[in-house]
């Protein structure tokens, strides 16, 4: 049987009647992207496109010339004056880093890369050795030691030296909102829009349907909660998972997914955690900072923080058991 999630709020604002949904689509971030609008005309995906381009240039840990590569590379004490999209998203990842307390660090990215998901030294090469725990140790030492201070009224950050930032649980779910806020600004207000698998939806289909997606579920599970279909009406959806990439060594799996306060990919049985928002951003971050922290800690943040979530954990059965938010619970069309 399926489940429906309901917003708490639908804008009475029709579609505009006989209109025709357009659709668009790219490639960006190492991923695909797609945007369904109702009446936007056939000249929107050059703009498209481009919102996706700045957020590559300013933030990609994947191209050597980007804001983010030039400021990791920057000599320890340096001031850098940051590019607005840039700072906004370094100072939100930064709150929801103080927010958890640790369970989430943007400056994490020597860990991510040293446990092969970084851009280089990959844990899918030929040759890639997971690290010793004292080479986990000394990353741990070196990032307890040497933080970012960021400059909210001159948008700078300080390079302390040696911290390579990684924004890739915040910035793709920003390079959603780009593309909302894009089509808003043009007067398109009834859209779905799409960055490898996180979602922004507002308004409704010219027959008055919403935007209806399916909650992201592993899809190497048979056993398992019923699917959860969402009304995606003024929200944003992201998911964090274990079965995205991961790699084996001996008879252990190890998930992407680092938890910056042991320096280790996360072992907490989680198969993947969903969160609805307002705004992609934050659904992104907080889906990883929940996956970090497990399920009974992780339910506990998400209450403390008002957040709609799902958690999918892994029996020792290969069943999916689910919990769910309270806040998300409310939504539920029962």
């Amino acid at each position: 049987m399926r489940r429906v999630l309901l917003p708490h709020h639908f804008s009475p604002q029709p579609a505009p009647a006989g209109a025709a949904i357009d659709d668009f689509s790219g490639l960006s971030m190492g991923t695909s992207w797609s945007v369904r609008v109702v009446g936007g005309g056939a000249a929107l995906q050059e703009g498209l496109q481009r919102q996706l381009d700045l957020v590559v240039a300013q933030m990609s840990h994947w191209y050597e010339d980007s804001c983010l590569a030039r400021f990791n590379r920057a000599p320890a004490g340096s001031w850098h004056t940051l590019p607005l999209e840039f700072f906004t998203v370094l100072s939100f990842a930064m709150q929801v880093a103080r927010a958890s307390a640790g369970a989430y660090d943007p400056g994490a990215g020597a860990m991510v890369n040293r446990w092969g998901f970084g851009p280089t030294r990959r844990c899918d090469e030929d040759g890639f050795v997971a690290p010793r725990p004292d080479e986990v140790a000394a990353l741990l030492t070196h990032a307890r030691r040497h933080g970012i201070e960021l400059d909210s009224v001159a948008r700078r950050a300080r390079q302390p030296g040696g911290v390579l930032l990684d924004l890739s649980a915040v910035a793709k779910g920003y390079a959603v909102d780009c593309l909302a806020r894009h089509l808003e600004a043009r007067g398109l207000h009834h859209y779905l829009v799409e960055v490898g698998g996180e979602l922004r939806g507002a308004g409704l289909k010219p027959d008055g349907q919403p935007w209806w997606v399916a909650l992201e579920r592993p899809a190497d599970v048979a056993d398992g909660p019923a699917e959860m279909a969402l009304a995606l009406h003024g929200l944003a959806v992201a998911t964090s998972g274990d079965y995205r990439r991961f790699f084996h060594s001996g008879a252990r799996r190890y998930s992407h997914t680092i938890d910056p306060r042991s320096g280790a990919p996360i072992a907490n049985e989680l198969a993947s955690v969903t969160v609805l928002h307002a705004e992609c951003m934050a659904a992104d971050a907080w889906s990883t900072v929940l996956t970090v922290l497990g399920v009974e800690d992780g339910l506990a943040l998400a209450e403390r923080q008002g957040l709609a979530a799902r958690f999918l954990r892994r029996g020792a059965d290969g069943a999916l058991t689910e919990h769910l938010s309270s806040h998300l619970r409310s939504m539920l069309d029962e």
